[in-house]
C-alpha cells in the first residue's frame, strides 16, 4: 500500500487527522526533543527508568515533528504506537531497524510504566539512550535533505 493510501486508511478509521501544523510546533518538539536527550544524558547515573523514558520521550517528539510536517496528527487512543507506525512510513526502510528499536522502547517502557516489578536493566537503558541519540541524529540530516527552503533550521 503506497503512504498515500495508507494515510487515508488510517485517517478512515480515526487513528490520524490531517491538520495543518505550523513549523513553529515543528520547531518546538525538535528543540524540546534536543533538551530531553540532555536530561537522558544526565539522569543515567542516577535513573535507569528516567534516562530510558527521556530517550523515548526524545524519540516520540521527533516523530511528531515528522508527522506534523506532513498534516498528520494522531487522533486515538493509542498516539504513541500510532506515531511510531506513521513516522516509519514516512522515513523509510533506512530507518526500519531504529523504528523496530523505537517501538519495542515503547513497549517496555509501558511495562515499568505501569509494572513497576519488571526489570530495567543497566544494558537496556544504554541501549535505549543510544537509540535515541541515532534517530535524532539521522533525523536531522534527513530534515535537512529534505528542508530545501532552509525553514527548519
Amino acid at each position: 500500500m503506497n503512504s498515500k493510501n495508507y494515510f487515508s486508511e488510517l485517517i478512515k478509521r480515526g487513528l490520524l487527522k490531517k491538520e495543518k501544523i505550523g513549523l513553529d510546533q515543528v520547531r518546538a518538539l525538535l528543540a524540546s526533543s534536543a533538551k530531553n536527550l540532555a536530561a537522558s544524558r544526565k539522569t543515567i547515573a542516577i535513573d535507569e527508568e528516567t534516562c530510558f523514558a527521556m530517550a523515548y520521550t526524545a524519540m516520540l517528539k521527533i516523530a511528531r515533528a515528522i508527522l506534523f510536517l506532513h498534516g498528520l496528527r494522531p487522533s486515538d487512543g493509542q498516539q504513541h504506537k500510532t506515531t511510531i507506525e506513521v513516522a516509519g512510513k514516512i522515513l523509510g526502510g533506512e530507518f526500519k531497524e531504529l523504528i523496530e528499536k523505537f517501538d519495542k522502547m515503547r513497549r517496555k517502557r509501558n511495562q515499568f510504566t505501569y509494572d513497576p516489578l519488571l526489570p530495567l536493566s543497566e544494558r537496556e537503558t544504554k541501549d535505549a539512550l543510544k537509540t535515541a541519540e541515532k534517530f535524532s541524529e539521522k533525523v536531522k540530516e534527513y530534515l535537512k535533505k529534505t528542508d530545501l527552503q532552509g525553514k527548519l533550521f
